[in-house]
């Protein structure tokens, strides 16, 4: 492990007696504010944008060119003082627009609008594992044994999902 660096996000440890602590202080500071519910203004980026904000980041793509050349699927920000790289790291999420959802880091890669587990809303667990398809009725003119039965099972799905009340009316 290095001990001049944290071993997850890579942020600059002080040092005893080190001179100029508030530089290393200050670079983890723009560190952490790259990640703490960091989102990026774009994703597998190759070259540098020609004008950028402070704060503004990009998740690089594996050849990224430029000034980003040698830090392939890194988080690229745009700080005052240049360019800063984060290393990603299994587990790091970052968000990326509405339509794209977050970005996770797994496997050496980026996956993109993907959810992992299951998500609960004020206790209930809403949406889990997938469940088996729900057959569609068949037969003729007269399909109220099998069309009940879907139904059922669509009812049962959303119960399960902890969309609807699992209580029987």
């Amino acid at each position: 492990m290095n001990d001049s660096a944290t071993p997850r996000l890579g942020l600059p440890m002080l040092a005893a007696g080190q001179a100029q602590k508030e530089m290393t202080h200050n670079e983890a500071l723009l560190l952490l504010d790259i990640l703490v519910g960091g989102a990026v203004a774009g994703v597998d980026a190759v070259d540098p944008p020609q004008e950028a904000e402070s704060g503004q980041c990009w998740i690089l793509g594996s050849q990224p060119a430029g000034a980003w050349q040698d830090h392939p699927y890194a988080v690229a920000a745009w700080t005052l003082g240049g360019w800063r790289f984060v290393a990603p790291r299994d587990g790091m999420r970052l968000w990326v627009s509405a339509d794209r959802g977050f970005a996770l880091f797994r496997d050496g890669i980026w996956h993109l609008g993907e959810a992992h587990g299951k998500v609960f809303v004020e206790g209930t667990q809403v949406v889990g594992k997938r469940l088996p398809a729900v057959a569609e009725p068949a037969g003729g003119m007269v399909v109220d044994g099998p069309a009940r039965a879907a139904i059922v099972a669509v009812l049962e799905a959303l119960r399960v999902h902890g969309l609807i009340a699992s209580d029987q009316l």
